[in-house]
């Protein structure tokens, strides 16, 4: 056990020495110039817009899947992390939805706090599930929430200050991408979060980061019905539908005497 520790606390350390050594990331302004601009109902980039429903839908019924059927969970205290989980989720609808009506850096801070929330979650969950139960429920969960908003905050300050700095969120959004893998290989024995369910995770979010790179040859492609940026969207909340289907499959499996 001491032993995988030690690989994951090399792994971390490895990767912020790595960090380091990286020029600063500014925001790319262009980011903010997305493919389908089509104002609808007099909603400016309307489909980009109103495809965060998808986050709300799936983050309301997580959140309420959750607290009416505690049974859920051996523990009362292991649904934490899902429960903030699903709760960024629901608010990257709301920071979305804001962001994409007006893009602007002012107004992208405030989608990327919730997506930061719940990457950060469901990561103290993975740990909780599979190395220090008290630790990903409680402490960590803190600890890794507030260095994804803190990551977020050091990137809007050095914005302000006219040198823009994105790499610790870039840390923040695809460490646990690399690391989370490791972590279900070295620690296999699971209550909840079974491989499959995250690697379906991983595809679903993989195809939403295809799509949002692809988003004006994606709208092309499809006669200019519907573009990669409106697609991620759907993607990406199908990926925290898969956490959901992966609680109520592993409630089933272990049954009422678990």
């Amino acid at each position: 056990y001491r032993q995988r520790i030690a690989v994951l606390t090399g792994l971390l350390l490895l990767g912020l020495a790595s960090l380091l050594l990286v020029d600063p990331i500014p925001q790319d302004p262009a980011y903010h110039q997305f493919a389908d601009t089509r104002p609808w109902f007099g909603v400016h980039n309307f489909l980009d817009v109103v495809s965060n429903l998808g986050f709300a839908v799936v983050g309301l019924f997580g959140l309420v899947t959750l607290t009416r059927k505690p049974s859920l969970f051996h523990n009362p205290d292991d649904a934490r992390p899902y429960l903030v989980f699903f709760a960024g989720v629901t608010l990257i609808s709301l920071g979305s939805a804001f962001y994409h009506w007006a893009p602007s850096d002012a107004t992208l801070l405030w989608d990327r706090f919730p997506m930061s929330v719940a990457f950060m979650a469901l990561a103290a969950a993975i740990v909780a599930d599979r190395i220090h139960r008290r630790a990903g429920n409680g402490w960590l969960l803190v600890l890794l929430v507030s260095l994804g908003i803190g990551s977020l905050l050091y990137w809007h300050i050095t914005e302000s200050l006219g040198r823009g700095d994105l790499r610790f969120y870039a840390f923040v959004q695809f460490y646990p991408v690399v690391m989370l893998p490791v972590i279900i290989w070295l620690f296999a024995d699971n209550r909840y979060t079974a491989g499959r369910y995250i690697v379906w995770v991983f595809v679903w979010y993989g195809l939403s980061k295809l799509l949002e790179h692809y988003d004006a040859a994606v709208f092309n492609l499809l006669g200019e019905t519907v573009s990669g940026h409106t697609l991620k969207h759907l993607a990406a909340a199908a990926s925290a539908l898969v956490v959901l289907r992966m609680l109520q499959t592993s409630a089933r499996r272990q049954g009422p005497g678990r």
